[in-house]
């Protein structure tokens, strides 16, 4: 038996919610979605989040980007597909993408290619290169920065 929530308890829950943590508008409405809160409720609760700085969606784009590029190790590609997944729209976290600079891929992924090429097992350098872009592809990295990695691939092989 399913209880219906109101319009007050689930603005309730999801300042609680945000509170806690930094969530996109995209999760609160997904979540109003699946508590049957018809449209115009959650325009209205959202919009009073929004009001209150309980959601802020250029403020979540940034600490998420943030965390998955220093602790998740993601590239930008995979970066970008979360935020999306997450609601946030494009004109939000594209210029803060923009802004991390190449250098701070390059430092991240540097040493996940040095670590993957301890236990790659190729038989010529070229599989190898071709085992470590495979690995970083889908970290999220752009072909180009991979190719500032393994261009420079001399010192991931000594270094493993």
């Amino acid at each position: 038996m399913k209880t219906e929530i109101t319009e007050q308890e689930a603005l309730s829950r999801l300042a609680a919610l945000c509170s806690r943590g930094e969530h996109s508008s995209g999760e609160m409405i997904e979540k109003m979605r699946r508590w049957q809160l018809d449209e115009m409720a959650q325009a209205r609760i959202l919009e009073r989040l929004v009001h209150d700085k309980y959601v802020d969606d250029e403020r979540f784009a940034r600490a998420f980007i943030h965390d998955k590029l220093r602790y998740n190790h993601w590239g930008r590609r995979k970066i970008e597909q979360a935020l999306w997944q997450k609601g946030v729209d494009r004109d939000v976290y594209a210029p803060l993408l923009d802004a991390v600079s190449d250098e701070d891929y390059l430092a991240e992924l540097r040493p996940l290619l040095r670590q993957k090429s301890r236990s790659v097992k190729a038989d010529s350098d070229y599989e190898r290169n071709m085992k470590l872009i495979k690995f970083a592809l889908g970290r999220g990295f752009t072909m180009d920065i991979i190719r500032q990695c393994i261009d420079g691939a001399e010192d991931i092989a000594d270094e493993g």
